[in-house]
């Protein structure tokens, strides 16, 4: 049995139910780097190159954190999840299909990294060929592999229905590991319906987003993002825009905030962006226009290494006092 070291950030939001599933139905055991603090992004700026956005910041703290405790670092190279766009060209940010060869530079002492490459463009088959080849790697044989595929295709279904319910993921994750139970989750008691949108590892991370979910449910305000539409109702939010963007979480975002901003029982729009961050400049500027023509009140929150929670918690709570004066005025 080998120690499989996941880094808590990046597409752990997302996809950590099913190689926690998949790792542990072959017998491993997954260790999952603490939640982030001060100390993770400190040692991430101290490893990671300069001009680096802070979520590429945190992961080489939160990969560092996994040192000693880890045989084995999980970090598949992730190129596409589908073929979409134009001519099928979206893929995931460049910096995500360099991490494995940038910690490799960046990190002394780092245990083998598990680099399998994830590109499901071809078809979604090219998952369970991604599993066996990391299956190889352990020392694991093909039926063996296929049990573990299929137990964490079933525990990524569940994790994706609770998002269809409209569970937040970092919630759903607490469900899936037993920390949680639905029916204990909060659902009464909101007065505003606000919709977040951004990059899952900027919007679920709290010391990333410096408390913005937990600020918006003080408020009274019931949060939306992007995660938990379908992706049938995601992409087709495509033909709104002239051309979609080359990235998969930028297009997210995109399609999310398009549809939130049609919905009248939406009050307004965070975007939470990471500085330093070239597509998701370009992701901001696209919501901002169109939730002018949609008159749907918008606000960006960009953070970084410095951000705190003060200046966030002041915007916040001007942008909800703004709402509920609109919807008291209609």
């Amino acid at each position: 049995m080998a120690k499989i070291g996941i880094p808590r950030t990046l597409a752990y939001f997302l996809y950590f139910p099913f190689w926690q599933a998949f790792f542990t139905e072959l017998g491993h055991q997954v260790v999952v780097s603490p939640p982030t603090t001060k100390a993770i992004l400190d040692r991430g700026v101290e490893d990671a190159v300069n001009d680096a956005c802070i979520p590429i910041k945190i992961y080489h703290g939160h990969v560092a954190k996994l040192i000693g405790k880890a045989d084995f670092i999980f970090s598949p190279r992730l190129v596409s999840l589908r073929r979409h766009g134009d001519f099928g060209t979206e893929t995931f940010c460049p910096k995500f299909l360099g991490l494995p060869d940038m910690i490799r530079v960046a990190i002394d002492k780092l245990p083998p990294v598990i680099d399998t490459r994830i590109d499901l463009k071809p078809g979604k088959e090219e998952l369970l060929k991604a599993c066996q080849e990391t299956g190889d790697m352990l020392g694991h044989e093909g039926k063996e592999v296929l049990a573990a595929y299929k137990k964490a295709l079933a525990v990524q279904k569940r994790f994706n229905q609770l998002l269809a319910k409209g569970v937040l993921p970092h919630l759903a994750l607490d469900i899936i590991e037993g920390k949680k139970k639905e029916e204990d989750l909060n659902r009464d008691g909101f007065d505003l319906n606000i919709a977040v949108v951004g990059y899952p590892y900027v919007i679920y991370d709290p010391y990333v987003n410096v408390g913005l979910l937990k600020l918006l449910e003080k408020e009274k305000a019931r949060v939306y993002t992007q995660d938990i539409l379908s992706n049938k109702i995601l992409n087709k939010q495509q033909k709104y825009i002239p051309k979609s963007l080359f990235w998969y979480f930028s297009n997210r975002a995109v399609y999310g905030g398009l549809y939130f901003m049609k919905q009248k029982d939406i009050d307004g729009i965070i975007h939470v962006t990471a500085f330093a961050c070239g597509p998701d400049s370009m992701v901001d500027k696209l919501l901002e226009i169109e939730c002018n023509k949609h008159n749907k009140p918008y606000l960006t929150v960009s953070v970084d290494e410095h951000s705190g929670e003060a200046g966030v918690r002041t915007r916040i709570e001007a942008f909800v006092d703004m709402l509920r004066y609109r919807r008291a005025t209609r």
